[in-house]
């Protein structure tokens, strides 16, 4: 069996990439350049702010360095692409001449039906959000903003040009660790992720993954809903503090109904 994964350049891209890797069937990678993993702050933004944004960017780049250890993608064959190279003629030939049974993305930018209708196999996207309460980008700040850090998890599902809206195939709802902070957290959900790949990837090979549609439409989140006025919540109002206020229960909230293989 043979599987490419397309990916980002990021700490937790590089972790998953080599979760992939452990089932011994990683035949190919397509890593997409990703912007700097600690963010310039806006311009516009005045002195509170800027500084909240900076230590927002700061606080992941710790907390991915903290829980992924490994420094290089694994080695197999690999094309370096640009956002505008993704969905290119040489990607697509890339994985044509590879012939995977499956393709994987998770961290890159929207992938186009030729690209995904290359590979003859099955398509799934690794997203960082539970489907469909939280789909589209920042999945994993907005749990905590809404004070439902259990919300916090990852999806693995069919790769459709619905948004985080294919069939689902397994999910997982991150473990909360007193003193994790909300970047702890997401660190924590793309790590126990990781840990279910191998058997996920062997009971595919095996013909025995069992796919659930999804029956609500859930809110597709949209980088322009996101303002770094939205951080006063976590670090100003909480401290960086709501998994523990969970803990303690001065904090309730709904608990997700998860789809999972085992």
């Amino acid at each position: 069996m043979k599987i490419i994964f397309l990916t980002g350049s990021h700490p937790r891209h590089v972790h998953i990439a080599n979760a992939i890797n452990k089932s011994g069937f990683l035949s190919g990678l397509i890593i997409e350049k990703r912007e700097d993993h600690v963010p310039e702050a806006p311009k516009n933004l005045n002195a509170d702010l800027k500084f909240l944004f900076n230590l927002h960017f700061k606080k992941r780049h710790d907390s991915e360095k903290k829980f992924f250890k490994e420094n290089n993608f694994p080695k197999t064959n690999i094309l370096n692409v640009s956002k505008d190279e993704l969905n290119s003629s040489k990607t697509i030939q890339f994985i044509k001449e590879i012939e995977p049974d499956l393709i994987m993305s998770y961290g890159v930018h929207k992938l186009s039906d030729d690209l995904i209708n290359s590979c003859k196999g099955e398509a799934w996207n690794i997203h960082g959000g539970l489907s469909p309460w939280y789909r589209g980008v920042a999945t994993h700040f907005w749990p905590s903003y809404f004070l439902e850090p259990q919300m916090t998890g990852m999806t693995i599902h069919d790769l459709t040009q619905d948004i985080d809206g294919g069939n689902i195939i397994h999910q997982n709802s991150v473990t909360l660790v007193e003193g994790d902070s909300l970047h702890d957290l997401a660190c924590r959900a793309v790590k126990e992720m990781g840990d279910d790949l191998s058997i996920l990837i062997d009971k595919f090979k095996n013909s025995k993954v069992v796919k659930f549609p999804q029956t609500t439409s859930g809110r597709i989140w949209t980088s322009k809903d996101w303002r770094p006025e939205h951080l006063r919540m976590i670090y100003e109002y909480n401290n960086d503090n709501i998994v523990d206020l969970v803990i303690e229960g001065k904090i309730v909230g709904k608990i997700p109904k998860l789809i999972r293989q085992f």
